[in-house]
């Protein structure tokens, strides 16, 4: 068998399940188990999701557009990460949860209301232990919010960029007291949406993901 890199290796082959090459190979791009900087090399992933060339060629190929893998002079390989690129993309994250807040406030029903307040209550009942579940659970929580907007090119963008901040296991939420500071913006910005008071909604969602921002950053610091 093809040489695979490391983390492949370590990993289980993969169950009878048939899941794609491209939701298999995000999967461990995101876990971390496709490491940044590692080399992807087409048969040895072929071996590993059990199918031909063609359709890793594929997965590949989609990966480079999502942003997710790059070309270099060793051909493709993971994509790595910078301090840069954290401020560049929560930067453009509170630009677009500051808008898509101001829109919920707008738009929002009361099935919406209570969605939102469900996830949240979710978020607050994860144990604090699991820290997989509450990052699982907090996204949940600011997709409610995203749909509340009914705004489908809004969603569409915060999709994407959840995809590449989804490269940064380590959830912000184990940050020392950050979980309970976080459960009570929650709620705070779901009543100003029930107000339908969209500046507070704006205003609150910025101040939640610029604290996340400078926490994302501080971790970067201690990795």
């Amino acid at each position: 068998m093809t040489d695979l890199p490391s983390t492949i290796r370590r990993r289980r082959t993969p169950t009878s399940r048939r899941i794609p090459p491209y939701e298999r190979l995000k999967e461990a791009i995101m876990d971390g188990e496709l490491v940044p900087g590692e080399q992807l090399v087409e048969q040895a992933l072929a071996e590993w999701c059990q199918v031909s060339r063609t359709p890793i060629r594929e997965a590949l190929t989609r990966l480079e557009q999502d942003g997710l893998v790059r070309r270099s002079d060793r051909g493709l390989i993971v994509r790595e990460s910078s301090p840069e690129e954290i401020l560049d993309l929560y930067d453009t994250r509170i630009v677009l949860e500051s808008k898509v807040a101001a829109v919920a406030a707008e738009r929002r029903t009361a099935i919406d209301l209570l969605t939102m307040r469900r996830a949240a209550e979710r978020v607050r009942r994860a144990e604090s232990d699991e820290p997989r579940v509450i990052a699982d659970r907090n996204r949940e929580f600011h997709r409610s919010v995203w749909h509340a907007s009914h705004n489908e090119s809004l969603i569409d963008l915060l999709e994407r960029l959840n995809l590449h901040l989804g490269r940064y296991p380590a959830t912000t939420l184990s940050y020392p007291g950050r979980t309970e500071t976080s459960h009570d913006e929650h709620t705070a910005l779901i009543d100003a949406i029930d107000r339908r008071d969209a500046d507070s909604a704006s205003m609150l969602a910025s101040k939640h993901f610029t604290a996340a921002r400078d926490i994302r950053l501080k971790l970067w610091e201690t990795e």
